[in-house]
């Protein structure tokens, strides 16, 4: 498979849902509003959410795909089949466990999770009722991850990248048709948030049968590669955690700002999704296996150059991507949030967050690409560790930018850290013999630094100043801004273009 294409693939199938995800929360909001039914079940949703950040999302499949790329490519089709059985059967079980727990356990979770409901038992007891139904996800969104790692390693790429998007499609259905047969009518969130895990796992289920490796649910507590799986999990949940810990830090520090810090926040950070999802997430998911693939077959040099040619792809998209959000800043959010009570003060605020992100967000998708160098290699700790050391200097960070910058200085701790992250995980891989650069950066660089110059001049040009957006209509907001990306992205590539660069320059075969 042409990886170029399998990112393109990916990228696309991620932008689906991420748009799926803008409509639902419009929806949502427009359907429920704000009050006692939406935060019983924000909070009911939380708990399951966070557990599948933290198992069935990263850690699993940085723990379960290079050992899995491993027994493809050395152990035969019979041991693979074999791995995916028993994985599949101890992971069925401990998740079956988990959400019964969690099920009977739902009003001390409540509880623990939202102490203040306690005082409201019309709160506390919805809450309870909703998380009671949407905590089986867990089980099912696990299931997902583990049939998504399995595809992913058959270079099966789309059908885990679409799989999301179900989520969001349940949402909208459930909330615009489903809710008035609820009582309460919230009740229908939580039932989408149980058959979108429903409907994501059969979605996949075909496309595993199809290649024969629909898992059978064999349990062996004795065989060493589940251990190996188990005992990887391990440092990997903890290296996800600290990216959560990192964000739950900043939402305190918010709290202690002026009102609608938070807000700013998370509005910003809702547009730096786009380019992290589309390309870094998805640059992340297509390397994996394929360097683990080279690690197993024991290719140090194809290893290398497919790192390197990570990299490049990430420079030449995400540097750009990055200037753009700075510079287009005010016409993003005036167009997509500047509506109703969202006010003029608070599009100033969030670009203030957003372009203190956007100063951030080449390492964020650095580490995407850099960390599966170490994962493929089943080496989680070292990645972890460096995350320790950025989640400590982020912190450091947020006192340092806090006062003067106040919630635009949190987002710029986090980018920092991200490219300290970043630079670390670099230094390690090149000290570790892992990665040497192909010839030719240097100059690589400098057209990617003459074509980004071209294309800010033009958006510059082409985007005004900021009160014709504020003052716009929508739809003349909407039509405006795609005028000016297309006309920014066209200027950025045909530079490129008449510097050299083409397409078939950066096509590589997967492993």
């Amino acid at each position: 498979m042409n990886l170029l294409k399998a990112l393109a693939a990916v990228s696309s199938m991620t932008l689906i849902s991420r748009v799926l995800g803008f409509v639902r929360d419009t929806v949502i909001a427009r359907a429920f509003g704000a009050g006692i039914a939406t935060d019983a079940f924000f909070v009911a949703f939380k708990i399951p959410n966070l557990l599948r950040r933290l198992f069935a999302e990263g850690a699993f499949a940085q723990a379960f795909v290079p050992i899995l790329a491993e027994y493809k490519s050395r152990r035969g089709e019979a041991d693979t089949r074999a791995l995916i059985d028993r994985v599949s059967g101890l992971l069925a079980l401990a998740l079956f466990v988990v959400t019964l727990a969690g099920v009977l356990a739902a009003p001390v979770i409540v509880q623990l999770s939202a102490p203040g409901f306690a005082a409201d038992r019309e709160k506390f007891e919805l809450t309870t009722t909703l998380l009671r139904i949407t905590f089986p996800y867990i089980f099912f969104v696990s299931l997902v991850s583990l049939a998504g790692g399995i595809l992913n390693t058959y270079s099966k790429f789309m059908v885990p990248a679409l799989t999301p998007a179900l989520l969001n499609l349940s949402f909208i259905g459930f909330a615009l048709w489903l809710a008035p047969y609820f009582d309460p009518p919230v009740k229908a969130l939580a039932w989408a948030v149980f058959c979108g895990g429903v409907l994501q796992l059969a979605f996949q289920i075909p496309h595993l049968w199809r290649l024969k490796l629909l898992p059978r649910f064999k349990l062996d507590f004795g065989d060493a590669a589940v251990w190996r799986v188990i005992r990887q999990m391990g440092p990997a949940v903890f290296g996800v955690s600290i990216s959560q810990i990192s964000l739950l830090i900043n939402i305190i520090f918010a709290s202690f700002l002026v009102t609608g810090s938070v807000s700013w926040l998370y509005y910003a950070d809702r547009l730096m999704e786009f380019p992290t999802g589309l390309l870094g997430v998805a640059l992340g998911t297509i390397l994996l296996p394929s360097l683990a693939k080279h690690h197993a077959d024991q290719s140090p040099d194809e290893y290398s150059r497919l790192l390197d040619w990570g990299l490049r792809l990430t420079l030449m998209l995400a540097l750009p991507a990055a200037c753009a959000l700075a510079l287009l800043a005010v016409p993003l959010i005036t167009t997509l949030f500047h509506y109703g009570e969202f006010s003029v003060n608070d599009v100033m605020m969030t670009r203030n967050a957003l372009v203190a992100y956007s100063a951030g967000l080449l390492g964020l998708i650095l580490v995407k690409v850099l960390a599966p160098g170490f994962y493929a290699r089943q080496n989680i700790r070292t990645p972890v560790k460096i995350a320790l050391v950025s989640l400590v200097a982020t912190q450091v960070m947020n006192l340092i930018f806090i006062v003067p910058f106040q919630h635009a200085g949190l987002a710029l701790a986090i980018g920092l850290g991200a490219c300290l992250n970043a630079g670390m995980l670099y230094q390690r891989l090149r000290q570790h013999g892992i990665y040497t650069p192909q010839p030719g950066w240097v100059v690589f660089a400098l057209k990617i630094a003459l074509a980004i110059m071209v294309m800010l001049l033009c958006l510059w040009l082409a985007a005004g100043n900021a009160d014709v957006w504020l003052t716009a209509g929508a739809i003349a907001r909407v039509l405006r801004l795609a005028g000016v990306v297309i006309f920014g992205a066209a200027a950025y590539f045909a530079t490129l273009w008449l510097l050299g660069f083409r397409l078939r320059d950066f096509t590589l075969r997967a492993a």
